[in-house]
């Protein structure tokens, strides 16, 4: 490289940023695969929802455990940035916390099958959990907080009580089909709501 040519920054740049997205739209399409199939999916499923070859998807990911977690790990992000987001476009708090908790629902089905996975890596399971709790729960008490200081829900409410409890409501629910965790996860938001 010829450090008196300004144009050979610029040039990595963009080929950085094209990998960035090449990889998200790899992990959400592996994501799409593990909530249709569950995680022991086969790699050419995931490679062909994402319109890549299995090399490319091996040359990321060399193991599936690699892959699970780098899936598990994009969906705590999208998850985590989505609340500020949901908060600022409004039209309420309860609106916000709602439809974030929508999202963790999706994210919780994507982590099916996370456990039984990476039962042969306890450290690298138990890394994910804690940064799953310290990405998301401060999440979840912002969009508490502003719901109760708008008067919409009881204030009384933990984060980790009520993702605790979101979680608990949606165990099973891929088993049976008679099941609806969404349902009744959205009773579950409508029930913080204060009596007028």
């Amino acid at each position: 490289m010829n450090e008196g040519d300004p144009g050979a920054g610029r040039e990595a740049r963009p080929r950085r940023a094209d990998a960035r997205r090449n990889q998200e739209a790899l992990l959400d399409a592996a994501a799409a695969v593990f909530v249709e199939s569950g995680v022991e999916a086969p790699v050419r499923d995931i490679a062909a929802r994402a319109g890549v070859g299995t090399a490319t998807i091996y040359r990321h990911f060399p193991t599936r455990a690699d892959l699970i977690i780098a899936v598990y790990r994009h969906q705590i992000e999208a998850c985590a940035e989505a609340g500020p987001a949901l908060l600022e476009a409004g039209p309420t708090p309860h609106a916000a916390l709602g439809r974030w908790i929508d999202l963790f629902v999706d994210f919780l089905v994507t982590k099916h099958g996370l456990a039984a996975a990476l039962r042969s890596d306890d450290t690298a399971f138990d890394a994910l959990h804690a940064h799953f709790l310290d990405r998301l729960l401060p999440v979840c008490a912002r969009l508490l907080d502003a719901a109760a200081a708008s008067g919409e829900i009881r204030s009384d409410l933990e984060a980790y009580e009520l993702m605790r409890g979101v979680g608990n409501l949606c165990i099973g629910a891929e088993s049976d089909p008679r099941y609806d965790a969404r349902r009744l996860v959205g009773l579950l938001v409508a029930g913080l709501r204060r009596p007028h």
